[in-house]
């Protein structure tokens, strides 16, 4: 068996034309020379090793025309969904898009009109609210609710939102920037919501395989069979290949499915074949050892940043239960925004993702991006404690 990469080993991607590194210092004024970059959702780790053959396949041959014949990457989405997350799927319902950003844009095109209102539950993925109104869609924010230091659903207060105008809802599942892994009734909740109040249901579950020892995803497929769902899944988050720019959006409802297809012939896309040959090497028996051993390294990471930053007086950090960000909230520091801030990233010289940008519920937090050596993240974790130094 191919042996697994070493998460310790320290990779320069500076000048690598990465969003992550490169662009930290015009948008954050932190040089990444002397910074450290925690902010975009990419790891700074390499894929596994099949990944980097599949490629190497490729340049060998030398010729980069279109991409034909998907039974081998159809095959190996289905045995992933099956074997990894308990969810048999059919080849036919499988779309591929340019990524789930771009997914999430399609899904708005084939079910919504403009000025129609779209669900979110905040503070969630920001894109999402970024691409609704591109699309001349309104955001309807419903904010989480937070108990015993975790997110919740309150359903309750949400009913008030609900006049009719909304058409969508959309769930990130497992929850960013929260890290939450939603429970099966929460679940189950959500699809009875979407169903009362007649709304789309698109459930984004890119996070799906970064899941933390002791806990267990559920696919909203899986979790409510008889609700019509779209679902998001990609190898991008998973694997560390978001370059390649692959996205599946997986519909089981005919009706829903044949909206989708119209739209996707309606803009002409069609898939990137270097994004088709990572999925398809990814997702395999290799890959799912590789994810294994990533998901015990991240729950190193987290439990070496909690135990720095949690030190912190006003300072804490959300238990993680999913993915690889860590959100930190800041609020019971005294101090306001732009304070915090300047000292995460003038003093500790950290960039990372403002709360604010993920909606209601945001302020007073900050999104860290755990995806790095172990080294780095104990690194980030002591400057960010000396930064709050006159707070001990």
């Amino acid at each position: 068996m191919t042996a697994l990469p070493d998460f310790d080993e320290v990779i320069d991607r500076i000048g690598t034309h990465s969003v992550k590194w490169d662009c930290m210092e015009s948008l954050y004024g932190v040089s990444p020379q002397e910074g450290i970059a925690m902010w975009v959702a990419d790891m700074d780790f390499r894929p596994p090793q099949a990944v980097q053959d599949a490629l190497q396949t490729l340049l060998h041959q030398g010729v980069y025309g279109y991409w034909g014949d998907e039974r081998a990457y159809q095959a190996a989405i289905q045995w992933w969904m099956a074997n990894r997350q308990g969810w048999k799927i059919q080849p036919e319902w499988i779309f591929t898009t340019h990524g789930l950003v771009n997914g999430t844009a399609l899904c708005l095109q084939a079910f919504t009109q403009p000025g129609d209102g779209v669900v979110l539950m905040t503070p969630v993925y920001h894109a999402f609210a970024r691409v609704i109104r591109a699309s001349g869609r309104r955001v309807v924010e419903c904010p989480l609710v937070q108990i015993d230091g975790r997110y919740e659903m309150d359903f309750d207060a949400w009913e008030a939102k609900m006049d009719g105008t909304a058409k969508m809802l959309i769930l990130c599942s497992p929850h960013n920037p929260g890290g939450r892994v939603w429970t099966e009734a929460g679940l189950k909740a959500t699809a009875d919501f979407a169903r009362r109040h007649n709304l789309i249901l698109v459930s984004d579950e890119i996070h799906h395989d970064l899941v933390m020892p002791g806990h267990r995803h559920i696919p909203m497929a899986v979790a409510a069979p008889d609700q019509p769902v779209v679902m998001m899944t990609a190898t991008t988050k998973t694997f560390n290949i978001a370059g390649g720019h692959s996205g599946n959006v997986i519909i089981a409802d005919p009706a829903l499915r044949a909206r989708f297809a119209a739209t996707m012939a309606a803009l002409g896309i069609s898939a990137n074949s270097f994004g088709i040959a990572m999925a398809t090497a990814a997702y395999s028996p290799e890959g799912a050892a590789w994810v294994d051993a990533l998901n015990t390294y991240l729950d190193g990471n987290r439990h070496a940043f909690d135990a720095i930053v949690n030190t912190i007086p006003g300072v804490r950090s959300m238990p993680l239960q999913a993915t690889y960000l860590a959100w930190v909230d800041f609020s019971g520091t005294g101090m306001d925004t732009a304070e915090f801030i300047a000292r995460v990233e003038k003093t500790a010289k950290i960039a990372a993702n403002h709360g604010a940008t993920f909606g209601l519920g945001g302020n007073g937090f900050l999104r860290f991006n755990l995806a790095t050596p172990r080294a780095r993240v104990i690194e980030a974790a002591t400057r960010l404690k000396q930064a709050f130094a006159d707070l001990q």
